[in-house]
């Protein structure tokens, strides 16, 4: 499941994030309402949670927007702004839940749940296909054509959002908040080699090949190369 947050303020935004993902989710976080405008238009998400009071596009903007757009996704209002009016605003423009700071995160992730829920589809996959990749979430099992593949934690989590994001070129500072949480040092060639292990265990001995390089942007995982 990939889940799109909208908050400008970085404390609450990596604290949001690092819960999701610790929870199993995919995670994108944008800073200012431009970006999370141009991703929840632009992306696949399950779920969005946005603030209002962003620095430049606000919340109300963001959802009227989306639901302008015949967009169906679910949105949570994560926000300080706590009146009996802006709760009555933000449901009637079409948010699906309103959660207001200071929150505890166990709350937030039992929202997010709930909603996700309303779905048809199920929240979590418990098997992801690519070619004659497998990969069994649950038990952290890789799969080529029916030969199990030894993956390292760090390994197996970084194929995971490769195959979750398939056909997305994703660049390295994504790879590394998403598997390493950190910022991406241009100097460290850490991504790049654990990339080259895991195309040496995922690629080496398997057509087709899976993991693309694109020069200047990242790497994608998919059947087909890169046009």
């Amino acid at each position: 499941m990939k889940i799109l947050i909208v908050e400008d303020e970085v404390k609450t935004g990596d604290y949001i994030r690092q819960g999701f993902m610790e929870s199993g989710f995919v995670v994108d976080l944008a800073r200012t309402g431009l970006d999370g405008h141009h991703l929840a238009i632009t992306g696949s998400y399950n779920l969005i949670v946005l603030d209002v009071m962003l620095p430049d596009v606000d919340g109300w903007r963001i959802m009227q927007s989306l639901r302008e757009a015949s967009s169906i996704t679910p949105v949570l209002f994560l926000t300080a702004r706590d009146s009996v009016e802006d709760r009555v605003k933000g449901l009637e423009l079409g948010a699906d839940d309103y959660l207001v700071k200071p929150f505890a995160f166990s709350e937030l992730l039992a929202r997010v749940r709930t909603l996700l829920r309303r779905g048809a589809a199920p929240v979590f996959q418990d098997q992801l296909q690519v070619a004659d990749l497998m990969l069994d979430i649950p038990r952290r099992r890789a799969q080529r054509h029916g030969v199990s593949i030894n993956l390292t934690n760090k390994e197996f989590t970084l194929l995971e959002l490769l195959v979750r994001r398939q056909g997305e070129v994703l660049p390295r500072s994504l790879i590394a908040s998403q598997v390493w949480d950190m910022n991406f040092d241009s100097d460290t060639n850490v991504i790049d080699v654990a990339i080259r292990r895991l195309r040496a265990k995922i690629d080496d001995d398997f057509e087709p090949k899976l993991i693309h390089t694109v020069r200047g942007m990242g790497y994608m995982l998919d059947v087909t190369q890169p046009g």
